[in-house]
């Protein structure tokens, strides 16, 4: 192509491998053109200085299916979730061929009551519905009528749903549970008492990691003593005077495992006992506060969320759901976690 003269929409369809006709009704923002053609063209005008770049990227922009997610988080104090949100933003640009507003909403009222409320308020002004959630029939119900009115819910790490009812994505508990146990089993120096922290018996994936924790000792490693789980109800001052209470009680600990929320006072009770370092111990997530405790020893072991892998299963499902609804089919997208001692971070 003569570089003198300004690119014409012949040379756009010549560069792109179109028609003319199939140029110009990209840049009439017709919707016949397949989004990957609109891609096409976009591309080879940018390649040669298409002078009508700015009328083509908001034609093609215009013609891109739009959709609005809505997610309720946890409390946004907690490192974990304002994580996890940080993870559906970033993911957002990188979903191809269409435009998404994403809703983000954490809630610090965690009863039954309010998250099947802000469920079905978000559900009324979102295409779908992502959720971390309890199990109780009050969200049940939230997630039927929600369905009902054909908007998809999504449960994130934990799933509400035993029977597939609901799409999941997130870990597989059980082996999560498995695995905390053959850390204890190959680290602790003999077999002795554990101590179980449990944000809530109601979280599916709490309720799962504690089960295959105590099917490994069973199966493997019957010398150990899993004691009682203490509740921790995702608070960090509950997990930390609960955590306290249990070391002050159990000097000859040998090993604590946090299967739930809590973590970061988990790890304040170790330093304020002085324990820190002198018993193994296995929580959950890479951040900020618990990084310093792998790393000093107050922490052996962490299990941890793909949180970029789950923003990207989530948004890619939510489209999937709404663009093809017809195509049924509930989904459970099971991840591989991710293990870190102080060696490996």
């Amino acid at each position: 192509m003569d570089q003198t003269k300004r690119p014409t929409i012949k040379d756009v369809a010549a560069e792109a491998s179109v028609s003319v006709a199939t140029v110009n009704r990209v840049l009439g923002g017709s919707g016949a053109v397949r989004q990957g053609t609109r891609e096409r063209v976009r591309l080879a005008a940018e390649q040669i200085g298409f002078y009508g770049m700015g009328a083509l990227r908001s034609r093609i922009a215009a013609a891109r299916p739009r959709y609005r997610f809505g997610f309720l988080l946890h409390q946004p104090s907690r490192a974990f979730y304002r994580n996890i949100a940080e993870a559906l933003r970033a993911a957002v640009p990188t979903m191809p061929d269409c435009e998404i507003e994403l809703r983000t909403e954490f809630l610090d009222d965690l009863s039954p009551q309010n998250v099947a409320s802000r469920m079905l308020a978000l559900g009324a002004e979102c295409d779908a519905v992502g959720v971390v959630a309890a199990v109780h029939p009050l969200v049940t119900q939230a997630v039927d009528t929600l369905n009902a009115r054909n908007v998809p819910v999504f449960a994130l790490i934990s799933q509400i749903s035993a029977t597939g009812h609901v799409r999941y994505i997130g870990l597989d508990n059980w082996k999560v549970g498995r695995t905390a146990a053959w850390v204890f089993e190959h680290v602790c120096r003999a077999p002795g008492k554990l101590g179980i922290l449990v944000g809530n018996h109601r979280y599916r994936c709490q309720e799962m990691n504690e089960s295959g924790f105590r099917s490994y000792f069973r199966e493997h490693a019957p010398g150990f003593t899993l004691l009682e789980p203490l509740l921790t109800f995702e608070s960090s001052a509950i997990a930390q005077e609960m955590a306290e209470k249990l070391l002050n009680e159990n000097p000859d600990l040998s090993g604590l495992y946090v299967a739930g929320g809590g973590i970061t006072g988990a790890i304040a009770a170790l330093r304020s006992t002085g324990r820190a370092g002198s018993l193994v111990v296995v929580g959950y997530e890479l951040m900020e506060s618990t990084r310093p405790a792998l790393l000093d020893g107050t922490l052996t072991f962490i299990i941890s969320h793909p949180l970029a892998r789950i923003a990207q299963e989530a948004l890619t499902g939510m489209i999937r759901a709404v663009s093809a609804p017809n195509e049924g089919g509930n989904v459970t997208t099971i991840l591989p976690f991710e293990i870190y001692t102080r060696e490996n971070i």
